[in-house]
């Protein structure tokens, strides 16, 4: 994950969109395997963030 978190960030800074939609989505995998890992899925943070702005 930190090392994709990087990856995403120095994307960020550069203007080539499909280089950091690249990067976006390897987050992203990576995220959800560490989610199913824990026997999490993707609405259980959704509804903290629900929460949080209500």
């Amino acid at each position: 994950m930190g090392e994709e978190a990087v990856e995403l960030v120095i994307e960020a800074k550069d203007d080539n969109i499909d280089l950091f939609k690249n990067e976006a989505a390897d987050l992203l995998y990576h995220f959800l395997i560490l989610l199913k890992t824990k026997k999490l899925k993707l609405e259980d943070i959704e509804a903290i963030l629900a929460e949080r702005h209500k």
